[in-house]
């Protein structure tokens, strides 16, 4: 399986040319194979934009309709980040669509990061796996993948890719280099992590999107700016059970003193 990873910079509440841009990677990354393209957290209205409380949209609004048509056209799965409204509240939510245009999953940041997300968002409470082209599927959101027990969960369910739509700023340049990929090798898992480039607002997004194998090899991975990263997750699938973690099965619970 060929997985695409887009970096680019936020919308910043453009729908217009974040669709435009959309569109074009799906077409770009399905031309070289790709299955899934990932794009950032938050990309529909922009991760830092003002107007999320009213342009924020209810399940199988306007903007996910549009993006099934795109994957459908495209023939390639995507998996993305918007703004959702929830009767009363508002998530911090990711969807993937297939190459059909069916939605295949649908989740709800569960770690929200920081007082703005936590004063705009209600999170969420559950995992979300589903399975594509066969192989089992764990969605998270940035601050969700930072969190070991979160992926241990999602390991512990089958998960055999975790999808992180994120929006990482400056100076957190440690999570992509050193988080992420510890993250794969202790839990035996790929990880395709799909973050912003470029400023927005008071932020200025970190880069360093990636893609880690179970090893903890960059199957791909990014500079500071815009990029479409595509790697063949083969060489991932194909790393020797000895080189894999078992860290699942190991665990020895200690009793605490006292």
């Amino acid at each position: 399986m060929i997985v695409a990873v887009y970096q680019g910079p936020s919308p910043d509440g453009d729908i217009a040319a974040a669709f435009e841009a959309i569109a074009r990677m799906l077409a770009a990354a399905a031309a070289a194979g790709a299955r899934l393209v990932v794009f950032p957290e938050l990309y529909l209205p922009g991760y830092n934009h003002a107007g999320i409380p009213v342009l924020a949209q209810s399940a199988g609004g306007a903007w996910e309709r549009r993006l099934a048509d795109l994957a459908r056209t495209a023939g390639c799965a995507l998996a993305i980040g918007l703004a959702e409204r929830d009767g009363d509240v508002l998530r911090n939510t990711a969807l993937v669509f297939d190459g059909t245009g069916r939605e295949l999953a649908r989740y709800r940041k569960v770690q929200l990061y920081g007082p703005r997300e936590q004063a705009l968002f209600v999170p969420g409470d559950r995992l979300c796996l589903f399975d594509l082209d066969g192989i089992r599927c764990g969605l998270m959101i940035c601050y969700d993948v930072e969190f070991a027990p979160l992926v241990r969960a999602n390991a512990a369910a089958g998960a055999a890719l975790l999808i992180v739509p994120t929006a990482n700023p400056v100076p957190f340049h440690h999570v992509p280099r050193l988080t992420v990929p510890a993250q794969a090798v202790n839990h035996g898992v790929i990880i395709a992590y799909a973050n912003l480039c470029g400023p927005e607002g008071d932020l200025v997004y970190s880069g360093g999107s990636c893609i880690v194998g179970p090893d903890g090899a960059m199957l791909a991975s990014a500079g500071p700016g815009a990029a479409l990263l595509i790697a063949d997750l083969a060489p991932a699938f194909a790393v020797p059970a000895a080189m894999r973690s078992t860290q699942l099965a190991d665990l020895r619970p200690l009793t605490p003193e006292g």
